[in-house]
């Protein structure tokens, strides 16, 4: 959508032009010598139809229409996000056997599944559409005045969450796994050991709904996480329905925090909140993954930004002793439901010592209370799950799947498969342990030149906490769209922000659109998401096709200037 630009806000065009007028406002019934109405005779309520030029509409028109075309965006959003609520009855990522079998009115898009996507697909792409048009209002020069402010944003926003708040999940079946390593956990078991399908048995139901390929994984996730599903399942037990919406309840709660603290860091960076909140929290990614799809990155990078900004503050003045250690235990929280959130107490430690002087003593004393900090609520969090430290076995579950986002990974799989063309035998594995042991020698060369970056002051620890993330998951074995929270969330409300936010409004965008709804495959089925998605494209263009008439549309008549006496 091409946006006009827009002169800078000042005075109004038309009260000056009237001061210029001889008689001003009053000279209404002032003529010309020839008899026609004066330059000035409409007084400053009215003015003529060539007043600013035969081909330069007037300023207070362009903002008008500027304002309308936002306006229309986010009808086309929330339009998108309503459709992709009803659709999900059809097209969610749904446990096995689907409760909604056999009901009758809610049941009915699950009864044509191929249709149900393709909605789901025609809304997905209304909504990244029209969050991409406001993003671009927001940071086209000039525009800032007409284009929509703060509160608009913030309302927007939880009008396209609010449905998918409400529909079944969509986009990954983590949640189930969530529930069933919650489950062996309440039941003693340790689930770092042994995966759901043997704790639980593979007629749980809470195992039903697990993806094969995760069902013998043990669970790779922090205490923290699992002792808070360990609340979860003493409240739901074993109704799947009941543990959705709880685990949802938690994964929104950590969204409105993240809400909260992203407006704090950009102001901390001189940056404009609306713009950041709506290029963080309203990103199509956090409405799909995280309100949706109930990923445990809500809570996560949530408590990581929060505790960031408790340890920096307002300002570059540094802190009093008690606000770093309550920050930094908010890190160690964050770390404790996924570690690599831990990263940021590094940058932030070795930022903190250069504040302080950069002494050797400020090196001691910093390193031991940090690390202490990190020790203690390690062993605090450990320990009230009754697993102890088992949970690191469990760091190494992910690295199972083959992602085909994982650079490390198409390397080693394709090296595999030449060894294969040429005779040399399948040592896929042994290719795939290759490459990944590799690619972490530049991931620790990353992280080790962000870290001095921050100790000379040349990047701050909030943006290198992000980039440091971003090096993480993108050389990693493992990359979801997802995972792209974990650097983008940093970034976005940091001085890094104007210099990448077109690329990290392209990159949001592409990796919205690459995960199917129902978060599974569709081996043996392939012919059904490609029609769904043709007719889905189909039902996009002509929403397109809408919103173009709707732009188009003259504006009511407000009156010629020859009727105004």
């Amino acid at each position: 959508m091409v946006t006009p630009e827009v002169a800078p806000a000042g005075r109004d065009e038309t009260a000056t032009r009237a001061e210029h007028v001889p008689g001003g406002a009053g000279a209404t019934g002032a003529r010309s010598d020839t008899g026609a109405p004066a330059a000035g005779a409409l007084g400053a309520g009215a003015r003529s139809a060539t007043a600013d030029g035969p081909d330069e509409p007037p300023r207070r028109t362009v903002r008008r229409g500027l304002r309308e075309q936002a306006r229309i965006a986010r009808i086309l959003g929330l339009t998108g996000a309503i459709l992709m609520g009803i659709s999900a009855f059809g097209s969610g990522a749904f446990p096995a056997p689907n409760p909604l079998n056999g009901l009758r009115l809610i049941g009915l898009p699950a009864r044509n599944v191929t249709l149900a996507i393709a909605v789901t697909y025609a809304g997905l792409l209304m909504v990244v559409t029209a969050w991409l048009w406001i993003a671009r209002m927001l940071t086209r020069r000039g525009a800032r005045h007409p284009a929509p402010e703060r509160r608009e944003l913030t309302r927007t926003a939880l009008l396209w969450g609010l449905p998918l708040a409400l529909a079944p999940p969509m986009f990954s079946k983590d949640i189930y796994s969530y529930l069933a390593q919650s489950a062996t956990l309440a039941r003693g078991i340790d689930p770092y050991t042994i995966g759901p399908a043997q704790a639980l048995g593979i007629d749980d139901p809470l195992v039903s709904g697990i993806p094969t390929v995760w069902r013998d994984t043990p669970a790779p996730y922090g205490p923290l996480f699992l002792g808070l599903g360990r609340i979860i399942t003493a409240l739901s037990g074993h109704d799947v329905v009941l543990g959705i919406m709880e685990h949802r309840i938690l994964a929104l709660l950590g969204v409105a925090l993240l809400v909260w603290v992203l407006p704090r860091l950009a102001a901390r960076f001189d940056l404009d909140a609306g713009l950041v909140l709506w290029l963080g929290a309203a990103n199509p990614l956090v409405l799909f993954h995280m309100v949706s799809g109930i990923h445990n990155e809500s809570i996560m990078i949530s408590l990581m930004l929060l505790g960031l900004y408790v340890m920096l503050g307002r300002d570059d003045s540094v802190q009093p002793w008690w606000k770093i250690t309550l920050g930094a235990a908010i890190i160690v929280a964050a770390a404790s439901v996924k570690l690599p959130a831990l990263l940021a107490l590094g940058m932030v430690g070795v930022y903190l010592i250069t504040k302080r002087g950069g002494r050797l003593v400020d090196w001691v004393v910093m390193t031991a209370w940090l690390s202490a900090v990190a020790g203690v609520g390690f062993t605090l969090v450990s320990w009230a799950t009754g697993m102890w430290f088992n949970w690191l076995q469990g760091l190494s579950a992910p690295s199972l799947i083959l992602s085909w986002m994982s650079v490390s990974t198409d390397l080693g799989l394709i090296a595999g498969q030449l060894g294969r063309v040429f005779g040399l035998g399948d040592h896929t594995w042994s290719t795939l342990e290759l490459t990944r042991g590799l690619f972490w020698v530049p991931i620790v060369a990353i992280v080790l030149w962000l870290l001095l970056a921050c100790l000379r002051g040349r990047v701050d620890p909030v943006t290198a906490t992000g980039a440091g993330l971003g090096a993480v998951v993108l050389l990693g074995p493992v990359v979801h769209p997802w995972y792209l929270f974990w650097a983008l969330l940093p970034l976005v409300a940091t001085r890094a922000m104007p210099r990448y936010r077109r690329a990290m409004l392209l990159l949001s965008a592409f990796l919205a659109l690459v995960v199917p709804p129902t978060g599974a495959d569709f081996i043996f089925r392939g012919f059904q998401l490609p029609l769904a998605i043709i007719a889905g494209l189909v039902m996009f263009a002509i929403s397109l096709l809408v919103v173009r008439h709707l732009l188009r549309a003259p504006e009511p008549s407000t009156g010629s200037p020859a009727a105004v006496s």
